[in-house]
């Protein structure tokens, strides 16, 4: 009886050996044959699943933005039981830095898409679709904490929101490149966040929520996938695996 192959999972091992390839080198000379010997198969066997470059590149960068929401989703749902907007903020934008090798790697991979999604239509658009939904998620944060008194009204905008993303984005970006470390990126956020809330609510003993820490299992990867499920929640650019 002939062997049954789990066709979805031999996908994600391909599209596993392109990041591994993108985090090290990029992507524009990855080739389906350097794709193909990451991954231990013959050129043939991989155009078996993905007959061009582009469709192999679609499918890892959307499973990369899946996985990298999930990890955010999880640090989401690690904190109080009913967490506050600031708290399901910073969960979001902390698990969008690379505080750790596997973040690292994600952002790594993430960096190496949207330096080809530049020059590239399908891969640009798919880095575009995630950006309104991240924004709207956060606006409406931004919003439940206004309506709790928790945040100045004329705060809760999408301008606000995009801010934030952009902020997470620069943060990450000057990790990669090691212009600090990611103790500082955190430090950083918070004093963004405490700015944006309040200062005096830190001084009062608002800590940062478990799971969110330097040492927890973050997020993004390249990606840009929306948190409007984890209560509900998302990512962005530099995203994300």
């Amino acid at each position: 009886m002939p062997k049954k192959v789990d066709h979805e999972a031999r996908r994600q091992e391909i599209s596993e050996a392109l990041w591994r390839i993108a985090s090290t080198r990029g992507l524009d000379g990855a080739s389906l044959r350097d794709v193909a010997a990451e991954a231990g198969i013959s050129l043939g066997r991989l155009q078996h699943y993905f007959r061009t470059k582009d469709e192999m590149l679609l499918f890892a960068l959307r499973r990369i933005n899946r996985l990298a929401a999930d990890r955010i989703r999880a640090r989401i749902e690690s904190l109080t039981e009913e967490p506050t907007p600031r708290e399901v903020l910073r969960a979001c934008l902390s698990g969008m830095l690379p505080l750790d090798d596997k973040s690292r790697i994600g952002l790594l991979v993430g960096a190496a898409y949207f330096a080809r999604a530049v020059h590239d239509e399908a891969l640009r658009a798919e880095a575009e679709n995630g950006i309104p939904q991240l924004r709207a998620f956060f606006a409406g944060q931004l919003r439940l904490a206004a309506d709790r008194g928790e945040l100045p009204p004329e705060r809760a905008t999408e301008d606000e929101a995009m801010l934030l993303i952009s902020m997470a984005d620069g943060l990450a970006t000057y990790v990669l490149l090691g212009v600090h470390g990611p103790e500082t990126a955190l430090r950083l956020l918070d004093l963004h966040l405490a700015n944006l809330f309040g200062a005096e609510r830190v001084a009062d003993g608002a800590t940062p929520p478990s799971g969110c820490g330097a040492d927890a299992a973050p997020a993004p990867a390249g990606g840009s996938e929306s948190p409007s499920s984890a209560g509900e929640r998302p990512v962005s650019a530099a995203e994300r695996a």
